[in-house]
């Protein structure tokens, strides 16, 4: 989970872009799993299209794989009004971007990557920190003491073949 104050930041860095690049329409930060972590995309639905970018991502990501180029960093569809472009941020994380038809898409990968850096190094501190609050579950069982008997001496001892 993340604390609400680095939600708040990762949503000021996507108003931030809106205001770099006047010709995005929206910005969604997601888990790769396909859950909103923070969004500013008025008139679309982010639950569906953090879904979506997930089912996308997964696509890119074993075409990526297939081909040999290595991990995923950026995926880009153009659409008859527009582009939407979805990158990397950090490990666990994706910045989508909705834009016009009309927008550069030089300055548009340029403003991209750089915000998708500067979530996924947020997002990926945080996690971090969540983990390091967290208890490590032990994978070793735990040892327990036994009461031991005393020893008998060789003297105290009886065989079968005492009688």
């Amino acid at each position: 989970m993340v604390a609400e104050q680095d939600l708040e930041t990762v949503l000021d860095e996507l108003r931030r872009l809106r205001t770099r690049v006047p010709q995005l329409t929206g910005a969604l930060t997601a888990g790769v799993d396909g859950l909103v972590v923070a969004h500013d995309i008025p008139g679309v639905d982010p639950e569906g299209l953090a879904a979506l970018t997930a089912a996308a991502l997964g696509v890119a990501v074993r075409v990526a794989d297939a081909t040999g180029n290595g991990g995923f960093r950026e995926l880009l569809v153009r659409g008859e009004h527009g582009y939407v472009a979805t990158y990397a941020a950090g490990r666990t994380a994706v910045l989508t971007l909705l834009t016009q038809d009309r927008v550069n898409v030089g300055r548009l990968h340029l403003e991209g990557r750089r915000a998708a850096g500067r979530i996924g190094e947020l997002l990926d501190a945080a996690e971090a920190a969540a983990q390091a609050v967290r208890p490590i579950p032990r994978t070793t069982p735990v040892r327990t003491r036994t009461t031991r008997t005393a020893r008998t001496t060789a003297t105290e001892a009886h065989t079968a073949t005492d009688s």
